[in-house]
């Protein structure tokens, strides 16, 4: 069964950076879109950024100008560079990975990145 593992979570000050990365253990065919989510305690799932096998990115507002996402669709794999951390910020943070070809979503098992103020 295919997983998405995430790596690059931790503990930063506000100001500082870190850099989330993501790769499928095995190949996913048909990635049309990579992206991450956050969702801090009490608060639903947000997509932070995403970005499409055409190289479109999109930001959640509360991110744009901070944090950056890029990625290799055909290898799977997928970075979140996050700067000028905020507390904020502070979340579990899961990579997803939409294949049309499989018809469906995979998610990763969530990193946690929290941010000291």
């Amino acid at each position: 069964q295919v997983q998405l593992v995430e790596s690059g979570g931790g503990l930063a000050q506000a100001g500082g950076s870190l850099t989330l990365s993501c790769a499928a253990s095995e190949s996913i065919f048909g990635v049309h879109y990579m992206g991450w989510f956050r969702q801090a305690p009490g608060n639903q799932r947000e997509l932070v950024a995403s970005i499409t096998s055409g190289g479109t990115t999109q930001y959640a507002d509360s991110v744009k100008g901070r944090f950056t996402i890029s990625g290799d669709i055909p290898k799977n794999t997928v970075y979140l560079q996050m700067n000028s951390l905020k507390s904020e910020d502070t979340a579990v943070y899961y990579c997803n990975v939409y294949s049309w070809r499989a018809g469906r979503d995979y998610w990763g098992q969530g990193t946690q990145v929290t941010v000291s103020s």
